[in-house]
């Protein structure tokens, strides 16, 4: 039967890539790349460059298709992006079907872990569910950003006996920062919605392109890097056509 690994690959240093990640790679026969259009196009790049640096033989193929973009007309936002994964899982369903011999196997590489606010195993149980294709998948974990955000500003995303909660900009905005959690990570914050908090004693540490030549690391009180944070985000964004950015905000500069 035809096999899907669906293989994370870190946030975006080559050299995050696990043994295991690599050791899969080998074994497939065609990647599947979604292509963002060329504002985006350092993700694509990321990901061949990981492919040539660690498939030893070279022998597969790399088959890109445009990525669909979101329907803004469509409302409320979880019918938006229920369309977008439909678009998604037809994409994909044609591809396995097409591009995968019975016996061969495919690959699609996803920034940081693909458990962690990403599509691809949501659109991948669709495509199945649609019943038009038959294969079987794995799931290859990856080092997230979270991960990588802590590691790269040396810190602990918990006190003692503290927990931790992994939210998004969207849902900051619309609540606020949860109750009974100490440490607040945020991801796919594209509306800055950290600058609507007024507590004093907040800090932020913040990351943007982790683990590559642009990478960007800001931290302190909240109150006092606002604004440096949404003009630097607002500057690298223009610069190079793209971001990728998370923070983590807490109480007390453990």
């Amino acid at each position: 039967m035809r096999k899907l690994y669906i293989i994370g690959v870190g946030a975006g240093d080559p050299e995050q890539v696990t043994m295991q990640a690599i050791r899969t790679m080998n074994l497939v026969d065609v990647f599947f790349f979604l292509n963002k259009g060329d504002a985006k196009d350092d993700l694509l790049r990321i990901r061949k460059e990981i492919c040539d640096r660690y498939i030893e033989q070279g022998m597969y193929r790399a088959i890109e298709v445009t990525d669909p973009e979101r329907d803004s007309s469509i409302t409320p936002y979880s019918a938006r992006v229920e369309a977008w994964h439909l678009e998604r899982a037809l994409i994909y369903e044609g591809l396995i079907e097409r591009e995968l011999g019975e016996e061969d196997c495919g690959g699609i590489l996803v920034w940081g872990d693909p458990s962690l606010y990403d599509s691809t195993l949501r659109v991948i149980d669709q495509v199945l569910k649609r019943g038009n294709v038959q294969f079987d998948y794995e799931v290859i974990p990856g080092i997230t950003s979270v991960q990588a955000l802590a590691a790269r500003h040396k810190i602990v995303l918990n006190g003692i006996g503290e927990s931790v909660c992994v939210t998004t900009g969207r849902q900051l905005a619309a609540t606020g920062l949860p109750d009974n959690t100490e440490n607040v990570v945020v991801m796919l914050d594209g509306n800055n919605s950290y600058k609507s908090l007024t507590d004093p004693d907040l800090h932020i540490y913040w990351g943007a392109y982790l683990g590559t030549e642009n990478e960007i690391l800001l931290s302190g009180k909240l109150g006092e890097l606002a604004e440096t944070i949404e003009a630097t985000r607002a500057e690298a964004r223009k610069r190079n056509g793209w971001i990728m950015d998370i923070y983590l905000l807490r109480k007390s500069d453990l």
